[in-house]
């Protein structure tokens, strides 16, 4: 079961797909399946695929032991004339983000683990944000360290920060919060609270995350599918 840390050292992928139909989405999913289930690169350590709730979409989250593995993949003949061209077909945008882990937390009562899979009920929420390079690091401890605030939140599980180092079809800094929740109710509930009565220290950090963010999107999505090097 893959496990979110900021000990171990991955670079960290979240391939991020968009679509316009359900149909295309379960093509994603099918698609995505045969290349978790067929993989077996050198450095590849996991790979997690996600169904789009919200809006369709997929979203796979793949460890890797180093960049270095990763670029042998993408300069691969197969990556770059089979697997792109299939999914440009069913996708309407794709984001190809690699990054470094840069924060966790949990509720407390799951002692800071971070565990990612199918077996769990994990409503989980992935929200990408553009920024300007020189404000990345402060964006990054906004979502971070100075939310810590959200442990008291109810249905809150955890939350991590991922720090973007590079990107295909992304241009500029970005940063990512990939977030998990007791269910769809207890997020959309958090998220549904009038500025007016968010405690004071929320509001704040939320205008100024609004303040250094460029663009910003999110969808919610279910784990589907999990397999990992050895499996």
């Amino acid at each position: 079961m893959p496990i979110i840390s900021t000990e171990d050292n991955y670079l960290t992928v979240l391939n991020l797909f968009t679509t316009d139909t359900p149909e295309h989405q379960a093509q994603l999913l099918t698609e995505m399946g045969k290349i978790v289930e067929a993989a077996a690169y050198e450095g590849w350590i996991s790979s997690t695929v996600h169904a789009g709730q919200d809006s369709p979409g997929t979203a796979n989250l793949i460890q890797w032991r180093s960049g270095e593995d990763l670029e042998k993949r993408y300069s691969g003949e197969e990556f770059r004339h089979r697997t792109l061209p299939v999914f440009r077909e069913i996708t309407t945008a794709i984001r190809l983000l690699q990054n470094e882990i840069a924060f966790t937390q949990t509720r407390p009562d799951l002692a800071g683990r971070i565990e990612v899979s199918p077996d769990r009920d994990d409503y989980t929420a992935i929200e990408v944000f553009r920024v300007g390079e020189a404000d990345q690091a402060d964006l990054i401890k906004l979502l971070g360290e100075d939310r810590q605030w959200l442990a008291d939140v109810p249905g809150y599980r955890s939350h991590s920060v991922f720090k973007g180092l590079r990107a295909m079809f992304v241009e500029g800094a970005f940063a990512v919060v990939y977030s998990q929740w007791d269910s769809k109710e207890s997020y959309d509930a958090f998220h549904g609270v009038p500025d007016e009565r968010k405690p004071q220290a929320r509001r704040a950090n939320e205008e100024r995350v609004a303040e250094l963010t460029v663009e910003r999107d999110s969808n919610t999505y279910r784990v589907v599918h999990t397999r990992a090097a050895g499996a």
